[in-house]
């Protein structure tokens, strides 16, 4: 029986034959789907596809892009929500 900490779906496993003809499993972390946008849900640029713990040890300009809502809004929802912001400001 496998240990505690592999029973979990979120463990991907690899069979993987050994020189000696037996086959043994190896567990692998899956990989993390893509950042997506908060308004269109279009795949994020410049955001890594990383787990929480390892985007942590990233330099902070590593993980996501340095403009406003970088790493929340894709650039086309985010031009269209400056547009809409000063075209208030202005009626």
């Amino acid at each position: 029986m496998p240990q505690p900490r592999y029973r979990s779906r979120s463990a991907k496993k690899h069979f993987v034959r050994t020189p000696g003809g037996r086959v043994v499993i190896h567990y692998e972390k899956k990989k993390v789907d893509f950042a997506k946008c908060a308004l269109c849900g279009k795949p994020l640029g410049g955001v890594p596809r990383l787990r929480p713990s390892e985007l942590r040890k990233l330099p902070k300009s590593s993980r996501r892009p340095e403009r406003p809502y970088g790493g929340y809004l894709c650039p086309n929802c985010l031009s269209r929500k400056i547009k809409e912001t000063v075209r208030g400001m202005f009626m």
